[in-house]
């Protein structure tokens, strides 16, 4: 089976650079939250969005 095509790799888009625009606004985003998800979104190999989903944790009383 070394030459099955069903168990070959998908071929897969060649990834482009990130822009630094991009990179200072996720790096922003990590400096600024204490809870939380910060999801990247990735199309043909491009960054295309950015989520930041920030948590408010009350203290326990």
């Amino acid at each position: 089976m070394p030459n099955d095509s069903r168990f070959a790799a998908p071929a897969t888009p060649r990834a482009e650079a990130v822009p630094e625009a991009a990179v200072a606004q996720i790096v922003a985003a990590l400096g600024r939250i204490r809870f939380g998800d910060i999801r990247l979104t990735v199309h043909e190999g491009r960054l295309v969005q950015l989520d930041i989903t920030e948590r408010t944790r009350f203290a326990q009383t």
